[in-house]
């Protein structure tokens, strides 16, 4: 049974790609409301938030590839001593 990614990630991964979007969804509103109020003090205090989510985006990257490359190689094991 083929299965895509999602349904076998490892929880850390959902929690990283979720946190990441959270973050960056609640810096860009920040920005939108300062922009709206002409607040520019509030443009500061949103890129903390968007910097963070992007980190956790690339966190996630790091373990989905890490999740992949574990089994790529429990898959070559197992296909070894056949």
């Amino acid at each position: 049974m083929l299965n895509d990614f999602w349904e076998t990630a490892p929880p850390a991964y959902k929690y990283a790609v979720f946190g990441g979007m959270g973050l960056t969804f609640i810096g860009i509103v920040i920005i939108i409301l300062g922009a709206v109020t002409s607040t520019p003090s509030m443009t500061y205090i949103a890129l903390p938030f968007i910097g963070v989510g992007l980190l956790a985006h690339m966190a996630s990257l790091g373990l989905r590839g890490h999740n992949i490359r574990k089994q790529l190689k429990a898959a070559e094991k197992r296909n070894a001593g056949k």
